[in-house]
């Protein structure tokens, strides 16, 4: 009993410690940006439909995540290393998403540098519904009406994203890793802080485009509640994380999602252009 309690207690309670107290960390830090000299001030409220918005997309963000942290930890087996994986990746990824906030804090009072930057962030987006239908058309062969229409859907994201990928490709890594080590405590700690960055850098960056229609804050601790949520499911049992994150419903459903919200952020790229012709 006491064993259970060590292996599974401790890193459990750590991970929503670590949820709360980012949470506090993230107040804190839009309380500073608010005091800069910007026209608009981000609210610190949080309703349910920002926090579930967040939530959900950061769910279907994490596929790559999920099965590689599942690895890791097989790989880096016992209480002291789950410590070290959600310490690490839990500072890694509010490090990634509060530096998103800082920067579009700043380019949203410029409209054309804000325009470029959204304009990148639904171009990354299109490329993550081609990954997720991608996916999809691995999992689903059965069907072939459905698998025509998502064929031809990736077909036409793939030529999208060819015609752009000279530009993306030097502004977003694609590092795979596949070799996993058994690390020590410290070591593992400073190599998962990294993971968030090698792996969700695109991620973060497509959060953008709904920045102007919900509310920042709430959709934060939503993507801070995702990671914990996942983490406390791989922790419980990585297989069943992974093989939950990767359904096929969820990556359909993702994929129209993201596809989604890139034609909503160039329609505010478009909106943004106009305003600049206009003035």
């Amino acid at each position: 009993m006491r064993n259970i309690l060590r292996e599974q207690g401790i890193p459990l309670s750590l991970t929503v410690l670590t949820f709360i107290t980012l949470c506090f960390i993230l107040y804190g830090f839009i309380f500073l940006l608010n005091l800069l000299p910007t026209t608009e001030k981000i609210e610190p409220v949080l309703r349910k439909r920002d926090i579930l918005i967040g939530l959900t997309i950061y769910l279907k963000t994490s596929i790559d995540f999920a099965i590689f942290m599942g690895n890791l930890m097989i790989s880096n087996p016992g209480w002291k290393k789950r410590i070290a994986i959600e310490l690490g990746t839990g500072v890694g990824h509010a490090t990634g998403t509060l530096l998103i906030l800082l920067i579009w804090n700043f380019l949203r009072e410029v409209p054309i540098l804000m325009a470029i930057m959204i304009s990148l962030a639904s171009l990354v987006l299109l490329r993550m519904a081609e990954e997720s239908i991608g996916e999809f058309l691995l999992t689903q062969t059965t069907r072939k009406h459905v698998h025509r229409v998502t064929s031809f859907m990736h077909t036409q994201l793939a030529f999208i994203n060819k015609l752009f990928k000279p530009v993306l490709g030097k502004l977003i890594p694609n590092a795979s890793i596949t070799n996993i080590k058994t690390l020590s405590f410290f070591n593992l700690f400073i190599f998962a802080l990294t993971v968030p960055f090698i792996l969700g850098l695109d991620d973060f960056a497509g959060y953008i485009p709904v920045f102007s229609i919900i509310n920042v804050f709430g959709f934060a601790v939503g993507v801070f509640l995702g990671h914990m949520i996942l983490n406390l499911g791989l922790f419980l049992s990585p297989k069943t994380t992974i093989k939950l994150v990767k359904t096929p419903i969820i990556l359909i459903v993702g994929a129209g999602a993201f596809i989604g919200i890139a034609l909503w952020g160039f329609y505010e790229v478009l909106h943004l252009l106009l305003k600049i012709v206009v003035q």
